[in-house]
C-alpha cells in the first residue's frame, strides 16, 4: 500500500492510486492565431471539477476567458452541488495577440477526484506550442510530460 492510500485511509486490497498527471492526462495545440485548444483525457472512474480548471499562457499574448464545456451535475461530498468532466474533455481559449512562429507555454491546473471518494490536490501542468503560419492548419497536439511523485 502506498503512503498516499495509507493516509487516505484506503484498505490494503485497494487499487493503487495512479498519479494526477496519469488520470487527468492534459495536452494542447494551437489551432490558429486566434485560438488555443487545452484538452484532457479523463481516465475511467475518476473526474475533473469544472470550476477548478484554469488556464494561463506565457508570455501574455491576451488569452480570453476559456470557453469551458458544459460539465455534468454532480452532488460532491467534498464541494457540495458542482459539474464535473470525464472522458474527453476540449477547452477553447482565444488568443487577441499570439504571431504565427511563436512558441508559447500553456499551463493548465486542475482538481479531481477518483470514484473510490479520493481526491487529488489541485496540479499543475504545462506544454509548450508553437503558433501555426496563417492558413498552415492546426499545430501539432503536445502532450504534458508526467513528473514523479507522491503517487509512484
Amino acid at each position: 500500500m502506498t503512503a498516499a492510500a495509507a493516509a487516505a485511509g484506503l484498505p490494503s486490497g485497494e487499487p493503487k492510486l495512479l498519479p494526477p498527471e496519469e488520470v487527468f492526462r492534459f495536452s494542447a495545440r494551437v489551432l490558429d492565431p486566434r485560438t488555443l485548444e487545452a484538452r484532457f483525457e479523463v481516465m475511467e472512474g475518476y473526474y475533473l471539477y469544472r470550476d477548478k480548471l484554469a488556464f494561463t499562457v506565457q508570455p501574455d499574448v491576451g488569452a480570453g476567458k476559456p470557453e469551458l464545456p458544459q460539465g455534468q451535475r454532480h452532488h460532491d461530498e467534498f464541494f457540495g452541488d458542482v459539474e464535473t468532466y470525464r472522458g474527453r474533455v476540449v477547452v477553447k481559449v482565444p488568443l487577441a495577440a499570439a504571431r504565427p512562429g511563436q512558441q508559447l507555454t500553456v499551463r493548465a491546473e486542475s482538481q479531481g477526484c477518483a470514484d473510490a471518494g479520493i481526491c487529488y490536490p489541485p496540479t499543475v501542468q504545462e506544454v509548450k506550442v508553437k503558433v501555426p503560419a496563417a492558413g498552415a492548419g492546426p499545430g501539432p497536439v503536445v502532450d504534458a510530460p508526467r513528473k514523479k511523485g507522491l503517487f509512484d
